[in-house]
Formats: structure tokens, C-alpha cells, sequence
């Protein structure tokens, strides 16, 4: 018999078999690939642990989290509410980044069990001497586990369950000071545990809630035509800081080659004087580990990360793990790339298009561990140089057993480092880098333009388990990618695009200044990329030019720091909105975010044609709060500071897109 239970149930507990542990725990949520990638949490933000957990018969349970910083030996316990149909659940909120584990530990919870009996007992009018007996003696058992004061309460209430007069037995029985006092000192001596403890990686609040802002510090120089450097971009600190940013993303800031040199509007060969892309990576003067020569010295770099922290902001740095022709790499490590059988290298190419400028690594290199060993060290350079967060380019490029190495191991050292994946890619390998461990994710919301495909993408980015895995950034728009929509929409679209990437998701981005001052010209129809983009070329931009939209994105930001409901992104729920009595309207999407507690509510509404005036009628969910369809609340525009009273469910919304075309409402309920 011993053999056979050996075999049954060896791998499917992490605690010694034993029979008389009845209690079942399974479908775990979050729980990655059976354990073995970690689910995502935030420090300060609370997570949700739920799983099925149940027992033969009727007996009722007791269940609990159990939650611990790994390595550390002792358990936090969360106990676990049932919330219908042998569900349980708990959340608790981790307070410093860094690998976590959790996992379920539950029983049977023979007083509870025998409580309820005996209550129907006594309805029933039946004669419960023997009943009371039988719980005295798990009364006298919970003393021998409590502590001295409460030891003596509960034998006095055992004493009382076994006096002569059956009905003052029952009323000590059923007293709830008891019944605290016995649910303080449970028997877990047969608790069934769940059969392993699952990983969850807690990042920085940054990974959270972040707003990010890219730019290139070569267009900043104040004076016409040259290179700006790290000192220039000093300047442009309080005006991001001023615009509620808190992120500053710079593309790479390294070397670039000469060798095929793009010129302006991806030409393929430069002309003397063009700066190239910096994306090729390398040069004499070094490679990823150095800092382009008219940038400034590292000191430069060291104090524009130091003035940016003064300000409340984080720099990102752009890793791209590409080379020039003319990378130190390419001479000291040949064997890291791949050759033709001309005796070229191999540059990359996407057919019919072709980047000679750009050399792909070769991660089937048989050096790969010294490969890694100095990809690695790439992150470790300039987070000594005081680099926390950093966007990684084409990760989906590069073999994920790297990824999944590298991050992990950083982050050992280096706790609050912060990854954020540029991978515009199929959703499996998206969801794939999400698991190996980068922080944030770009997404497809560039493409998502309709309320239908809004409304599923969101669907699909906070549904199990994706929510768990991937945490997507809402970029409207990047340097590579300027959408149709806002070739054609003018500045409204560019609002609109505006207000949605930054309440859908807690985190999103822009890349400016093109975005403020609704840069709108592609390089050719069809295309997504810009005309004169300054990948290639140094740009001079009039940052006060008519018809920016500075103010908009300054306010939209202060909203989202001020709500902390807007701080997450799975708590959306969207609201109907009706354009004629049972027809969903077309242009105008609404939805609410949610703190826990709902001590802050905020409903976004926004008018997705840019074209036209749109109107409608808006169900405000009344019935997910708790209150009647007919409940009188308040609601305050953040844009315009207006304040309306709204009476029930059904309330008339119209939004103007050549004015604003959108609401963002904090809600009261009175």
C-alpha cells in the first residue's frame, strides 16, 4: 500500500503524504506555466491570490496565504474569504521590490463544522448534551494551543459548555468571543499545503505607473545646425518635469559608425556632415560601454541622471543589442557575428529592405556564455553610472533563455532595475519576454483604433493570465511609428490618441517633441515613418509653436498623479453608452478605473471621431458600488473643474473634439 501511494502522489504535494489530510487545492491564480515563471507585482500595490480549494463532504474550512520574501524562513499569513463556489481568495500588498513566493495552506475546520451543527440542532429542538461535550473537548484543545490568558478563557468556556443546563451550555457555545478565540488558534495539525511555493517578482512603482518621454539630446542644442550635447539637454529637465513626465527615455547614446551610413530620410549613404542613426551602434571611439564624443564626457552623462533625479525623474536608457560595421566587437570577437561565404559579415536585412548600417549578433555563437557574460555587463556599466530603467530594442531578436538569465541576475544585484520590451511582435512572443522577465511591454495600442478593438485589446491585456505576465505601455506614437490616424486626424486625433494611451494603461509614453506640436507628415503615403525623422538628422523644433498641445498633456498628467485609481491598469471596466434607446454608440467609449477601497473613482468618456460633434446617453454602472439605480451622485470634469450632479444610472454625455473631446470625471457618491 505504501508503494502505491509513493507512486500516485509523488510530485503532487510538497509536504510528506499523508491520508488524513483531506482539504484539495488547485487552479491557483496567478500561477505562470505550473511555477516556473514568476507572476508581476508592484511594491505598494496590492496583489490578488485566489484558488479552488475544497473537501469531501460538508465540513466546513479554514484557508490562508501564505506569503514570504524568498530565502526569508517566516510566513506572512492573509487568511482567505470564500467568494462562491469553493473559491477562496486573498490579496496583500508587498512593500519592497525584490523575488517573492506564496502559496495556500488550508483544513477543516472541525469547530466551525460542529458550530453549524449544533445551531441547526438547537432549531431543530433535539437534545444537544452530547453535542456540547464533544465541542467542550475542542474547546479544551484550542486552550492547550493558545497562550496563558486565553488558555483560562477558553477552559472557562468549556466549563460552561458542560454545565448541567444545556441551554447556558448552548448560549457559551454559541458566543462569538468564543468563537474568535478558537478561530485565533486553529488546528493546522492536518492543513494539506499547496504543492509548491510560486514565484513573484515585485519591481519598483515605476514599473506601475510610470509616463515616459522620449527625445533625442542631439536636437536640443540651442543653436541652429549643432549636435546638441548631455549639457543642453540639462536645459530641457524642468520643461519634461514641467510637463508631468517622470521618465526620460534617450535613444542610444553611444558611438555611431561611419561605415554605410544612413543619411537623411533613411538614404542609403550619408552625406558629409549627417549624424547617421544612432541605432548603429560602435564606432573607434567604442562601443556600448561609450558615449558619443559630441554628447559630452560621462561626467556630462553622470550629472544630467543626477539633475533628472533632482527632478523627480528617472532616465531610461536605450540598449540595443546591434553593432556597426565599425564596433570594437567585430574585430575583438568576430566569432559573435555571423560571415558569409564571401568573407563578409552578415548585416541585417528584412527583405526587400536592407540595413547595412546594422549587424545582428549572433546568440548561436559557440562563445555565447562569454557573449552573455558581456551583453550583461552592458547593463551593469551604465546602471553603475546611475541608470535604473532601460528599453531594450528588438528583444524578441534574441534568444529568451538570455533574457530570462540576464534580467534575473541583474536584478539580484540590482533590485529596481527596470526593463521595458520594444517588441512590436507575435502576442506569443510578446508574452514570452513578459515571462523571461522585462517589466513593461510595448504594445499594439498604436493600432487599436476603433472602440471595438480598444475595448478587446484591453479585454485581452487584464484577462488571466496575461495580466500577470505582460504589463503593457501605451505609446501613441514613436520615431519609427507615426499612424495613419494621426497623419490625417490634426490635432484632435492627437488628444485623442493622448487621453487614451494614458488612462487605458497606467503606463504609456510619447515621443517628442514631435507629439506636442502634432508633427503629422509621413515620408511617403503609406507610410508610417516620418518625413525628416530624426533618427537621421539633427531637427531644430519651435517648442512654443501654435497649435501645441503642451497644456493638454501637462493636465493629463497632473490627473493621473492625483487619482490613484489611474495608477493601475487591469481595474477597468468599460460603461455603455448609447447613441438611440438599445444601439451602442459607435465613436463615443467610456469606462471607469477603481481603487480597492473606491476612495477614488474616475470614469473617462471620449469622443473617438475626430471629425464631429458626438452625443449619447451613459449607463454609470450604480449597481458595481453597491447602490440603486436611482442614486444621486457627483461627478467633477478634472479638465474644465465643472461639477454636475448626476440623478440615477442614465446621464446625457456630448463631446465637442474641437474643443475637448474627452471627460475625465472623478466620481462621488453622495
Amino acid at each position: 500500500m505504501h508503494d502505491t501511494f509513493l507512486r500516485l502522489f509523488a510530485g503532487c504535494t510538497s509536504q510528506e503524504f499523508d491520508g488524513r489530510c483531506r482539504v484539495v487545492i488547485e487552479n491557483v491564480s496567478p500561477e505562470i506555466d505550473g511555477g516556473c515563471f514568476p507572476a508581476k507585482g508592484v511594491e505598494g500595490q496590492r496583489v490578488r491570490v485566489e484558488g479552488d480549494v475544497f473537501v469531501d463532504g460538508a465540513d466546513m474550512l479554514r484557508s490562508e496565504l501564505l506569503v514570504r520574501i524568498e530565502g526569508e524562513s517566516g510566513w506572512e499569513i492573509v487568511p482567505m474569504e470564500e467568494t462562491g463556489n469553493d473559491r477562496w481568495s486573498a490579496s496583500f500588498t508587498p512593500c519592497s521590490v525584490g523575488r517573492h513566493e506564496y502559496t495556500i495552506r488550508a483544513w477543516v475546520d472541525h469547530f466551525g463544522t460542529w458550530r453549524r451543527g449544533l445551531g441547526k440542532k438547537v432549531d431543530a429542538k433535539q437534545n444537544v448534551t452530547l453535542d456540547l461535550e464533544i465541542g467542550a473537548l475542542l474547546v479544551d484543545a484550542a486552550a492547550g494551543r493558545a497562550s496563558s490568558a486565553d488558555a483560562k478563557k477558553l477552559r472557562s468556556f468549556a466549563a460552561a459548555m458542560r454545565a448541567k443546563s444545556p441551554s447556558k451550555g448552548v448560549v457559551a457555545a454559541l458566543d462569538s468571543d468564543l468563537l474568535l478565540l478558537v478561530e485565533k488558534y486553529p488546528d493546522r495539525s492536518l492543513a494539506s499545503l499547496y504543492q509548491k511555493n510560486l514565484p513573484l517578482q515585485v519591481d519598483c512603482r515605476k514599473a506601475g505607473f510610470s509616463a515616459w518621454y522620449e527625445f533625442f539630446p542631439r536636437s536640443w542644442s540651442s543653436v541652429p545646425g549643432k549636435h546638441g550635447t548631455l549639457r543642453d539637454c540639462m536645459e530641457a529637465v524642468p520643461f519634461i518635469a514641467g510637463m508631468g513626465f517622470d521618465v526620460i527615455y534617450l535613444p542610444p547614446v553611444h558611438p555611431i559608425g561611419t561605415t554605410k551610413r544612413k543619411g537623411k530620410n533613411n538614404a542609403l549613404a550619408a552625406q558629409p556632415g549627417e549624424p547617421g542613426s544612432c541605432w548603429a551602434i560602435g564606432s573607434p571611439e567604442g562601443g556600448h560601454k561609450s558615449l558619443h564624443p559630441e554628447l559630452g564626457t560621462m561626467e556630462d552623462f553622470t550629472s544630467f541622471v543626477a539633475a533628472a533625479g533632482e527632478a523627480g525623474i528617472s532616465v531610461a536608457l536605450d540598449i540595443a543589442f546591434q553593432c556597426s560595421p565599425d564596433h570594437p566587437w567585430v574585430k575583438e570577437h568576430p566569432d559573435w557575428f555571423r560571415w558569409r561565404p564571401d568573407g563578409t559579415v552578415q548585416f541585417a536585412e528584412n527583405p526587400p529592405k536592407k540595413y547595412e548600417d546594422i549587424l545582428p549578433i549572433d546568440f548561436e555563437t559557440a562563445d555565447w556564455q562569454n557573449l552573455w557574460t558581456e551583453l550583461k555587463s552592458v547593463f551593469l556599466f551604465w546602471i553603475d553610472k546611475g541608470v535604473t530603467i532601460f528599453r531594450v530594442d528588438n528583444p524578441h531578436t534574441k534568444a529568451f533563455g538570455f533574457w530570462q538569465w540576464a534580467i534575473a541576475s541583474i536584478q539580484e544585484e540590482c533590485p529596481e532595475a527596470l526593463f521595458l520590451a520594444e517588441a512590436f511582435t507575435r502576442p506569443k512572443l510578446m508574452a514570452r519576454l513578459g515571462k523571461a522577465g522585462f517589466s513593461q511591454s510595448y504594445s499594439y495600442f498604436t493600432w487599436r483604433n476603433t472602440k471595438e478593438e480598444l475595448q478587446e485589446y484591453m479585454e485581452e491585456l487584464t484577462s488571466e493570465p496575461l495580466r500577470h505576465i505582460m504589463r503593457a505601455n501605451f505609446w501613441p506614437n514613436t520615431p519609427d511609428i507615426l499612424h495613419e490616424e494621426l497623419q490625417t486626424g490634426g490635432r484632435p486625433k492627437f488628444i485623442i490618441r493622448l487621453v487614451l494611451s494614458a488612462t487605458l494603461s497606467s503606463n504609456y509614453g510619447m515621443y517628442g517633441p514631435a507629439y506636442e506640436l502634432c508633427e503629422h507628415l509621413p515620408s511617403a503615403p503609406g507610410k508610417e515613418e516620418y518625413l525628416d525623422s530624426e533618427k537621421y538628422e539633427i531637427r531644430e523644433w519651435d517648442l512654443d509653436r501654435p497649435g501645441n498641445i503642451r497644456a493638454e498633456i501637462t493636465r493629463i498628467n497632473r490627473i493621473r498623479r492625483d487619482n490613484p485609481a489611474m495608477h493601475e491598469t487591469a481595474n477597468i471596466s468599460f460603461v455603455r453608452i448609447e447613441d438611440s434607446p438599445g444601439h451602442e454608440h459607435e465613436w463615443l467609449m467610456g469606462y471607469v478605473k477603481r481603487t480597492a477601497d473606491d476612495s477614488n473613482v474616475v470614469l473617462t468618456v471620449v469622443n473617438l471621431d475626430h471629425r464631429r460633434v458626438r452625443s449619447g446617453w451613459m449607463r454609470f454602472p450604480l449597481e458595481q458600488f453597491g447602490l440603486s439605480h436611482e442614486h444621486t451622485f457627483s461627478v467633477e470634469d478634472l479638465f474644465s473643474g465643472m461639477k454636475y450632479e448626476w440623478n440615477g444610472e442614465w446621464n446625457f454625455v456630448e463631446l465637442n473634439p474641437a474643443a475637448m473631446p474627452a471627460h475625465i470625471f472623478r466620481v462621488t457618491f453622495g
